[in-house]
C-alpha cells in the first residue's frame, strides 16, 4: 500500500511538471518524437508530457527590428549611410518554427540586404524627399520575402541617412542660393504691384484734378503735426495754375438797369 501511495505521488508530481501556462500572446508549438503534433496550442493551460513532447514558445506580438547603418551608393553615385527600423509579426507559428531556423536572425539579414537594394535603386532628392515612397517600397519587398516564413511586415521606417561632409556643404549652398533667389522673386513681385497700384492712382489723379490737391493739403497736415519751427513744402504748379487764374480773370458786373421812361 506504500509504494502505491508512492507511485501515485510520482504521477500526480509527474502530470503537475507537464503543465504549460501560455499568454494570450503565446502560442506553443509541441514536437512529439520530432514530428509537429497538431496546430499550434495556446492561449491557456496545455500539457507537454516529457520527454516526449517539446514546446517551442512562439511570440505573435510586434517586434521591432533595428537595421544598422548600411554604406550604400544611390543612384546618382552618392555615398550614403542609412539606417531602418522594420515592424514585423508572426502570424503563423508554424511556418516561422518550420520553414526558417531562426526567423529573427533571418528577417534582420533579409532587412539589411533590402535596404541596400531599395536604397540603390534610388537617387538622393528621392532618399531625402520622397522617404515614404522608400519606406513603402521596403515593406513590400520584406513582407513578399518573409510571407512564406509565416511573418507579417507592417512598417519599415527610414531612420537616418548620413551624408558626407562635402554633400552637406553644397546641399547647404544649394538651399541658400533658393533662398536667395525666392526673396529677390518676392521683391521683385512687390515692386511691381507698388507700381501697379501707383499707375491706377496716376490715372484717378488725372481724371480728377483737385484729388492731388487734396492729397498735398493731408500732407501738410501729416507734417505739420510734428511740430517743426521750419517747414519746405513745395505746391506744383497745377495747384496754383487755379488760383493764377482766378485771379487773372476779370470781375463780372452785373448789367446796369435801363433809365425809367418819363410819364
Amino acid at each position: 500500500m506504500q509504494y502505491v501511495g508512492i507511485f501515485l505521488g510520482i504521477v500526480v508530481l509527474y502530470f503537475l511538471s507537464c503543465v504549460r501556462i501560455l499568454f494570450e500572446y503565446e502560442r506553443g508549438v509541441i514536437f512529439r518524437l520530432g514530428r509537429v503534433l497538431g496546430s499550434a496550442k495556446g492561449p491557456g493551460l496545455i500539457f507537454v508530457f516529457w520527454p516526449v513532447d517539446r514546446m517551442v514558445r512562439v511570440s505573435l506580438r510586434i517586434r521591432a527590428e533595428d537595421v544598422p547603418f548600411q554604406d550604400m551608393i544611390t543612384r546618382d553615385n552618392v555615398s550614403v549611410k542609412v539606417n531602418a527600423v522594420v515592424y514585423y509579426r508572426v502570424i503563423e507559428p508554424l511556418k516561422c518554427i518550420l520553414e526558417v531556423e531562426n526567423f529573427r536572425f533571418a528577417t534582420s539579414q533579409l532587412s539589411q540586404t533590402t535596404l541596400r537594394s531599395v536604397v540603390g535603386q534610388a537617387e538622393l532628392d528621392e532618399l531625402l524627399a520622397e522617404r515614404d515612397k522608400i519606406n513603402q517600397r521596403l515593406q513590400e519587398v520584406l513582407d513578399k520575402h518573409t510571407d512564406p516564413w509565416g511573418i507579417k511586415v507592417s512598417l519599415v521606417e527610414v531612420k537616418h541617412v548620413d551624408l558626407p561632409e562635402h554633400m552637406q556643404r553644397a546641399m547647404a549652398k544649394q538651399a541658400e542660393s533658393e533662398r536667395e533667389r525666392r526673396a529677390k522673386v518676392i521683391h521683385a513681385d512687390g515692386e511691381y504691384q507698388a507700381a501697379t497700384r501707383l499707375r491706377d492712382a496716376a490715372e484717378i489723379i488725372k481724371a480728377h484734378p483737385m484729388a492731388l490737391q487734396m492729397r498735398y493739403l493731408q500732407t501738410l497736415v501729416e507734417v505739420g503735426a510734428e511740430h517743426n519751427t521750419t517747414l519746405v513744402f513745395p505746391i506744383p504748379v497745377e495747384t496754383l495754375a487755379s488760383f493764377m487764374q482766378a485771379k487773372s480773370s476779370p470781375p463780372t458786373t452785373e448789367p446796369a438797369a435801363p433809365p425809367a421812361k418819363p410819364r
